[in-house]
């Protein structure tokens, strides 16, 4: 079997976006596949879409601060995380998620797309 190097986030607002794994943080990225497909329902945070998922990684090296159209994992609360513009921890211009992140894959295409997406909608993510 091909490893997933690629990523569909499907939702019914923004459409389908495309995620490519980074490299960043391997055994998160690990975990998170070995999941896939995975669903869960939108809870936002300025401009940060996230939902708890089935895995349990900690810390591997963690962002303070985040790129728009960062994908990450959230060790506290166990959560996938999708970075599209500032949240309001942020400070200035830049992207702070509520504590550090484990950063694994990032958008391609118009991340900001996700600002179409409500709170509460189906988000579902596999491998392709």
């Amino acid at each position: 079997m091909v490893p997933t190097t690629r990523l569909r986030i499907i939702t019914k607002s923004a459409g389908t976006l495309t995620a490519e794994l980074t490299g960043e943080n391997p055994e998160t990225a690990k975990a998170f596949v070995s999941k896939l497909p995975i669903e869960g329902r939108a809870n936002t945070w300025g401009d940060e879409i996230y939902f708890t998922i089935p895995v349990d990684a900690g810390e591997e090296s963690t962002k303070q601060v985040v790129e728009v159209g960062d994908v990450a994992y959230w060790p506290p609360g166990k959560a996938l995380c999708f970075f599209f513009g500032p949240t309001p921890a942020s400070r200035g211009g830049d992207i702070r998620p509520a504590s550090p992140v484990n950063v694994f894959a990032s958008i391609s295409g118009d991340p900001k797309l996700l600002k179409l997406v409500p709170a509460g909608e189906r988000i579902r993510v596999e491998g392709g």
